[in-house]
């Protein structure tokens, strides 16, 4: 990374303002994007969610806002979870891969943002594709050290229970895609 860029659009917690500002780091072109971090009591089936702001979406692309909600809590094999309690570098590589879904609906338009979700809530493989590109817009942008520690603590913590991560494993890149898409970073188009 080059200096340190100032994200003034986004509305941070204070609580993860170090975290969320590291990985905004990653993102250059999201500099003037309206970004705001929220906590939620309860996401269903993640930790994290990124999407636009019900009143920007009628608003050109360059104008519209975007919401990452976090959830307070997340339950290993039954145990309760404080977000804010997750490594560091783990917490800072779910961030950056939030900010890489708004990457991809910077790039969509208002009929394609609305198709998008109705696919996502009605289609598994839908949900994969959108999951494996959020996973390379971060990874395209430099953040792999930062996924695959994110990776590694839900693959290889042994209270997360099997089925969370198959879900993992199911729609998102493996550690050996990521390290793929590294290797060939310089040939891909972002």
């Amino acid at each position: 990374m080059h200096q340190k860029i100032d994200f003034k659009q986004a509305l941070i917690p204070s609580i993860i303002e170090s975290q969320v500002l590291s990985a905004l780091q990653y993102y250059p072109s999201l500099v003037n994007v309206n970004i705001r971090f929220k906590f939620k009591k309860n996401i269903k089936k993640s930790t994290m969610q990124a999407q636009p702001t019900w009143k920007s979406f009628f608003r050109s692309r360059k104008n519209r806002s975007y919401l990452i909600l976090i959830s307070e809590k997340f339950k290993i094999s039954d145990k309760e979870f404080s977000t804010i309690d997750v490594p560091k570098d783990v917490f800072i590589g779910w961030i950056g891969h939030e900010l890489g879904h708004i990457m991809d609906y910077q790039n969509r338009t208002k009929l394609n943002l609305v198709w998008f979700g109705i696919k996502y809530l009605f289609s598994p493989t839908h949900i994969v594709a959108a999951e494996r590109a959020a996973d390379t817009f971060a990874v395209l942008q430099g953040m792999e050290g930062y996924i695959l520690k994110t990776k590694n603590f839900i693959l290889n913590h042994a209270d997360i229970s099997p089925k969370y991560k198959k879900r993992i494993k199911r729609f998102y890149l493996s550690p050996e895609e990521i390290m793929n898409l590294v290797n060939n970073r310089d040939n891909i188009i972002p």
